[in-house]
């Protein structure tokens, strides 16, 4: 169950774009710092499992500073940035195609990207189920989908690690170098997201085919990789 504090509708939507904005300046930095620079390997691997022939034209969606965006360029794709917050947009580094947009709303033509990503966003996304029948429907049928998503160890000291870590410490590091309510923010949001079983199902219901779930790292994160449907 959602916790009632938690903001639900337009007014999520609202307070996830002013949150987005504030933190800009500094997120790249204080995101690299709570995951140890571990992330980077990660969209690393994510953007090879698309599978996609060089000069492919990929959407990064909820793009945030072009952490993703960019390892799509280091690969040899042509990406296009999208993110609700103009402020993250306009924080980023070497994104030169950006749009700002809401991820249920994409202003792009049908069947118009080969690719599409998307790291660490699916609890900010207001209508997920909208925003995965976008995903598919810019995606041309064969085009792929890659996912990065914060999990949770299911057992054992990594498991006790990762609550200590990301429930105590990571709200406080944040505090202290960047937005003490948007890092308190952080580990309740993921009250928003759905079970990796529940979100396999949506891929599917979207019209996404031969959908993969994996564990990244012993669980502190999670992929999915799927397939537009002919």
């Amino acid at each position: 169950m959602i916790d009632s504090s938690l903001p639900q509708g337009e007014e999520k939507t609202r307070q996830v774009r002013a949150m987005f904005d504030t933190i800009a300046p500094r997120y790249e930095f204080v995101n690299k710092l709570m995951t140890f620079g571990l992330d980077v390997r990660w969209r690393r691997r994510a953007v090879s499992d698309l599978r996609l022939a060089k000069k492919s034209l990929v959407l990064d969606i909820a793009a945030g500073t072009g952490d993703f965006t960019r390892e799509l360029t280091r690969q040899g794709h042509k990406a296009v940035a999208t993110d609700l917050s103009f402020g993250m947009l306009d924080a980023g580094r070497q994104m030169p195609d950006r749009v700002q947009a809401d991820a249920s709303k994409l202003p792009f033509r049908t069947a118009s990207f080969d690719g599409v990503t998307c790291g660490y966003a699916l609890r900010n996304f207001t209508d997920l189920a909208g925003t995965f029948d976008e995903m598919a429907r810019i995606l041309r049928p064969g085009g792929r989908l890659s996912i990065l998503e914060i999990a949770e160890p299911e057992s054992g000291l990594l498991r006790t690690g990762f609550q200590i870590w990301f429930r105590k410490i990571v709200p406080f590091i944040g505090s202290i170098l960047s937005d003490r309510r948007a890092y308190q923010y952080l580990p309740k949001s993921t009250a928003y997201l759905p079970t990796a079983h529940e979100i396999v199902k949506m891929l599917n219901a979207s019209g996404f085919s031969a959908v993969n779930h994996r564990k990244v790292m012993g669980g502190l994160s999670q992929q999915f990789i799927a397939t537009r449907a002919q």
